[in-house]
């Protein structure tokens, strides 16, 4: 059993606090209290804590997993695969589960596996007074209270620091492949059913079909004869920015994801007034004093 007790108690109730997984992607929204980057790099009265690791149970009948949100992703991936089974949550090489979860960016293949903020259906979590509370419920179809769990989902760990969590998973597709060729999205769009993702770069259109293996046959032929051939899975700018209807140079657009890869870093986005008074108003209520991960600001995040 994943000890919550244990987490509760090194959270505490005093003084600024944040958890600290795989550092891979650290700077998000922003330094945490007056330290620029790695905690270890300059002076910060900001105390690091790590969630609990391991994979509690897996429910593969009811598509669960339990996980300590402090497992790496590429751990969780590796024991849902023994099951046929994979979740929504990607991220870089050493990335935790809890990591992802509280950054919130949607997995390339997001077009078969669904949302981010889908995926998430409880988590255990320590509030910034120091007590230990429990968000959602462990079934799919829970409907009890408050959709916390949608909240929590790509806060930066400013309402709430997640120690243990329950998971949707889904199916392994039978098969799957990419495809690209210099042909306009839109015709790629029609001739396939719930692609995984859809790019493009400007010239080309590159898509990932998957799903039963008959059909993604039948898919692959039809791509084929609008001009698109197989292909490796193409390697995307690092940089996210949100679709603002122009590529940039050296852009990729992911089509109906709102979401540009590009290889030039850009500025955190412009937000509007309401919506900065109704996230500052959210946060007041989980954590006035805003001892959880001071200094991260989930509205800076570009994507």
């Amino acid at each position: 059993m994943i000890d919550m007790t244990a987490f509760r108690d090194e959270v505490g109730d005093v003084g600024s606090v944040c958890v600290r997984g795989g550092g891979t992607r650290w700077t998000v929204g922003g330094p945490v209290g007056d330290s620029v980057g790695d905690l270890a790099d300059g002076p910060s009265d900001v105390r690091s804590v790590s969630a609990p690791t391991g994979i509690e149970s897996i429910q593969p009948a009811e598509m669960t997993v339990v996980v300590g949100a402090g497992t790496t992703v590429a751990d969780l991936a590796s024991a849902l695969a023994e099951h046929g089974q994979e979740v929504a949550l990607d991220g870089p090489v050493n990335a935790t589960v809890g990591g992802s979860l509280m950054v919130g960016r949607n997995s390339l293949r997001r077009g078969r596996l669904g949302e981010v903020a889908d995926v998430l259906l409880q988590a255990d979590c320590v509030g910034a007074d120091g007590q230990a509370f429990t968000a959602g419920g462990p079934t799919v179809k829970n409907v009890t209270g408050f959709d916390l769990c949608r909240l929590l989902v790509g806060s930066l760990g400013t309402l709430a620091l997640v120690g243990r969590v329950i998971l949707r998973t889904r199916p392994v597709p039978e098969a799957g492949t990419w495809m690209s060729g210099e042909v306009a999205t839109g015709p790629v769009v029609d001739a396939v059913y719930r692609p995984a993702t859809v790019l493009w770069d400007g010239l080309r259109t590159t898509v990932r079909i998957e799903g039963d293996g008959a059909d993604v046959a039948h898919e692959k032929r039809i791509l084929e004869g609008l001009g698109l051939t197989e292909t490796a899975e193409p390697v995307l700018p690092a940089e996210w920015d949100r679709w603002s209807g122009t590529l940039p140079v050296g852009g990729v657009r992911a089509v109906g994801a709102g979401v540009v890869h590009r290889p030039d870093p850009v500025g955190p986005p412009e937000v509007a007034a309401g919506v900065r008074a109704l996230g500052d108003r959210m946060r007041d209520s989980f954590d006035p004093s805003r001892r959880l991960n001071p200094g991260r600001d989930p509205q800076r995040m570009t994507a």
